[in-house]
């Protein structure tokens, strides 16, 4: 399998679609290597690329992926609903259009771990910073560093705001 992936892997970043479309195609029907992460998630980057968009919704909706491929699939299945409405539309999108995609065609669990953004923090990022700033508006170097490993974030965006409100802090 590993050769597998790597095929796939090289094909993606050399930006050689066509070719990884022909390689997939090349493959036997076997449900083993059908089925296979890396042999969906180049499946769905051809049906992308040659504007496939049923196909590419059907492939991230009926099969689980792993976390660590979640950013580019999802990045996949919003630009696909983006064209299809700027399509429909026939004119560009701006943030609101873009907004409005988003509500009206979420993420499938199955490239998504369900948790809400705001802010573009993770809801129990902003609930851990929002109880340690409730108890601690002013921590130091060292409990900003432990604040930013306990949450994921950097020490940079675990920091206070130094005037007006703090975005964590309730209203």
């Amino acid at each position: 399998m590993e050769p597998l992936k790597y095929c796939c892997r090289v094909l993606q970043q050399a930006g050689n679609i066509e070719r990884l479309g022909r390689f997939l195609w090349s493959l036997p029907q076997c449900d083993k290597l059908q089925l296979n992460e890396s042999v969906l998630k180049a499946k769905a980057v051809v049906a992308f690329h040659r504007g496939n968009f049923k196909e590419l919704y059907r492939l991230l909706e009926h099969h689980q992926y792993a976390p660590h491929n979640h950013a580019k699939l999802q990045a996949l299945w919003l630009k696909a609903h983006y064209v299809e409405a700027e399509k429909l539309r026939g004119r560009p999108l701006g943030a609101v259009g873009k907004y409005r995609v988003r509500r009206k065609f979420p993420l499938p669990r199955t490239i998504w771990d369900g948790e809400e953004t705001s802010y573009c923090f993770k809801e129990k990022s902003r609930s851990v910073l929002r109880d340690w700033y409730t108890h601690n508006p002013y921590p130091s170097p060292r409990e900003k560093r432990e604040l930013a490993e306990a949450t994921g974030l950097t020490t940079t965006q675990v920091r206070p705001a130094t005037r007006g409100e703090h975005p964590f802090l309730p209203e």
